[in-house]
């Protein structure tokens, strides 16, 4: 039985069981989800599951947010669902817009190379400190000798991921189009072959065709990987079955390359240098400050929406025309600063062992560069934490931008990108580092003291807290006047549990009506049929109109009287308005108001 079983149950339950899945598949952290009908789907009961940490409607699908363990939680829900792999290719989009389809099938074909684009990042990261990095005058592989193998190995592994990148997308284009995915690596070795032997042209006599180097360039090896799918599927279409396993691949692979060769190698490498250059003068001119302010607050907005696929095709681009990106910084600035106002969320919440442990490992893995699970499980659930991280995000950015950071590569997010970026920059990425920490958390800390302050929930009375359902009267057991909890009155004394207003004292001093700022409503019921009693027993502090604080002693009572005359001290805690909450492990606070 695998790990996450049970929680796949209740995900497939809660998704509209197999019938309303027409088709499965994951990326890093997420579960996506092409559904029938989303209308059906129980949002509540998948944000609540211990594993989920958030869900969305993107681009067409429907996206439930895991984190780090969605390659486990996948392989048991589809053994749990018994609904087969989905391809990339059988992805349905007859409910995505055209902008949605192209921004999906992006982020589709490059999903497969982020493991291996971030290996890539990483291995130059640590070159980099080897070659450069100084220490009493000497770089690390001139003081240890025994490094130069490492470095050489390592820069071996970083070429054949970046230089020969093209042949990882074309395949992953085939992958995702479900064509022959040995043609689309072929292609892709096609495309860089010219510059592993020093081939300049072909030679037609007559005419002769120049061959470019494509190494390292991302447009010219889409262009070739969706003529080859569109060939490919041609060829299967007007080919006799018979001789299909000849004719057709000889048949794609012939006329993909001479068009790559003649016009879509060209035409690509011409919309990498224009795009690529538009970008690095928006980067480079005297008010770039504008673009790092805009950039780097509003990254994560761009997340949000799906876009943020397209930045690894501007960043690859700009690295190969000008060996270098600035844009790369910023977003590992982002993830840091939404990373740190999870970890003021984390210290605010710290007496709730259960938050706190689940709010620092969202935070550690922002802080490695995987974000979803702090923006859609924390910084997003309350909202200030978000803007607070854009806040800092937007401020490093621009120190960022202004001191011309550049990274040598991408892949690394986080504080560990500091390994991408050029040793001569590092220092000034450790000031927008230090930005991209500390204003989101004392912004974060300022303002969630303040709201979890004054919106936090004590408990009313010291006694057992025992479930609503367990209450020894129908009206408060099934619910009837709200959700709620119990406590078996063990003390003389019933405080107000936040700052509010007493908006009802019941003439017989034994139940009280507490709002508060965010309009929460609050029924206290002290004893079980203490009516009966008119009154006596109770020595009512408040009265209706009354402004409370946290903790204020409202009600005195004697428990001793309400014994003798044979009363339950079980005492319901009832909240009369919609809001929804879920108790506690913090002895003080014991409730947490979901809004």
């Amino acid at each position: 039985m695998g790990k996450y079983q049970s929680e796949a149950s209740i995900l497939l339950q809660a998704i509209g069981g197999k019938e309303n899945i027409q088709s499965v598949m994951h990326c890093v952290t997420r579960m996506r989800f092409v559904l029938n009908d989303t209308d059906i789907v129980d949002i509540k009961s998948i944000e609540n599951m211990s594993i989920t940490k958030g869900v969305m409607n993107q681009s067409g699908q429907f996206q439930v947010i895991i984190g780090n363990d969605v390659d486990q939680f996948y392989k048991d829900f589809i053994e749990v669902s018994e609904i087969e792999e989905t391809n990339n290719s059988n992805t349905p989009t007859s409910q995505q817009t055209p902008i949605q389809k192209i921004i999906s099938t992006i982020g589709e074909i490059f999903a497969p190379l982020i493991p291996i684009i971030i290996c890539g990042g990483f291995v130059l990261g640590i070159k980099n400190c080897l070659d450069s990095v100084i220490f009493s005058g000497y770089t690390l592989i001139e003081t240890y000798p025994f490094l130069i193998g490492m470095d050489t190995l390592l820069e071996i592994i970083y070429q054949a991921i970046f230089q020969l990148l093209p042949i990882g997308i074309v395949w992953s284009v085939t992958k995702k189009m479900g064509t022959n995915q040995i043609l689309g690596i072929v292609l892709g070795i096609i495309l860089v072959y010219p510059s592993l032997f020093s081939a300049t042209s072909l030679n037609f006599s007559s005419f002769q065709i120049s061959l470019a180097n494509y190494q390292a360039h991302i447009m010219p090896a889409l262009l070739a990987g969706f003529t080859l799918v569109g060939l490919d599927k041609l060829s299967t279409k007007i080919t006799p079955s018979f001789i299909q396993i000849i004719i057709g691949p000889f048949f794609s692979l012939i006329l993909s390359t001479l068009f790559t060769y003649t016009f879509l190698g060209p035409l690509g490498i011409t919309i990498d240098n224009v795009m690529s250059s538009i970008v690095w003068d928006c980067l480079t001119c005297p008010f770039n400050f504008i673009f790092g302010l805009l950039f780097g607050g509003l990254y994560f907005l761009i997340v949000l929406r799906g876009f943020h696929h397209l930045t690894l095709i501007i960043d690859l681009q700009l690295i190969t025309a000008y060996g270098g990106t600035l844009l790369w910084p910023m977003i590992a600035l982002a993830n840091i600063a939404q990373g740190s106002a999870t970890l003021a969320i984390t210290y605010l919440q710290r007496k709730d062992e259960k938050l706190r442990k689940e709010n620092l490992d969202a935070c550690i893995s922002c802080y490695l560069g995987v974000s979803e699970p702090a923006l859609f499980g924390v910084n997003l659930k309350y909202k200030f934490p978000f803007v607070c991280g854009m806040t800092g995000s937007a401020i490093a950015g621009v120190i960022s931008i202004r001191a011309g950071t550049i990274a040598a590569t991408i892949g690394i997010g986080g504080i560990p990108g500091i390994l991408s970026i050029l040793p001569q920059h590092m220092f000034t990425f450790f000031l927008s580092m230090i930005a991209a920490i500390v204003i989101p958390i004392v912004l974060t800390y300022i303002l969630g003291y303040k709201q979890f302050h004054e919106l936090s929930f004590i408990a009313p009375m010291k006694g057992k807290i025992i479930p609503l359902s367990d209450v020894d009267d129908q009206v408060f057991s099934t619910k009837m006047m709200g959700d709620g909890f119990a406590i078996e009155l063990d003390d003389n004394k019933v405080v107000a549990p936040f700052d509010g207003e007493v908006i009802m004292t019941f003439p017989t001093k034994h139940a009280y009506g507490l709002r508060r700022s965010d309009g929460l409503e609050i029924l206290i019921h002290i004893g079980m049929d203490t009516v009966q009693l008119n009154g006596e027993g109770f020595n009512c502090l408040v009265k209706t109109g009354d402004l409370v604080k946290k903790g204020q002693v409202i009600c005195e009572i004697d428990n001793d009287y309400i014994k003798r005359h044979g009363k339950s001290l079980v005492s319901p805690v009832v909240i009369t308005s919609k809001h929804q909450f879920r108790l506690l492990e913090d002895k003080e606070n014991i409730l947490e108001v979901i809004q």
